[in-house]
């Protein structure tokens, strides 16, 4: 909620210059409503499209509002797991988990966890990536 906060409140003060400069009067009220039910529905939403789930052979996540992604990340092919706070995330107490594979797609990412939770998965994933035979490639 912080993080829809701060863009709004980030978009709605570039709306309120140009507002001054070139937009009618009627638009800011209507973008100012917008970005209050975007702050106050983007949780819950976030809350109910975004998953993980970590089991003894791999790694799931899902996310996406309008068209979802699921990935799996095998345990033999981690190459990585970082743990990463950003700043309004460190004041919360929040974490993100990153983990790694050679995949094109890039990483996944689990967003939103508290801190101890985010480092007990890293290690977990740690610990069974150590344990998994093979050599991540």
């Amino acid at each position: 909620m912080v993080r829809a906060a701060v863009l709004a409140g980030i978009l709605l003060l570039i709306t309120s210059v140009w507002h001054w400069f070139a937009l009618p009067g009627w638009i800011w009220p209507v973008y100012a409503a917008g970005a209050v039910c975007y702050c106050l529905a983007m949780p819950a939403i976030r809350y109910r499209v975004h998953r993980w789930e970590m089991t003894p052979g791999a790694v799931y996540t899902q996310t996406g509002w309008l068209t979802r992604e699921r990935r799996v990340a095998p345990l033999s092919r981690v190459q990585t797991v970082d743990l990463t706070q950003g700043p309004i995330s460190r004041v919360l107490g929040l974490a993100t988990v990153r983990v790694t594979t050679a995949s094109a797609q890039g990483p996944l990412h689990i967003v939103g966890l508290a801190r101890q939770t985010a480092a007990d998965v890293v290690a977990e994933v740690t610990r069974r990536t150590a344990d998994e035979p093979g050599d991540a490639t």
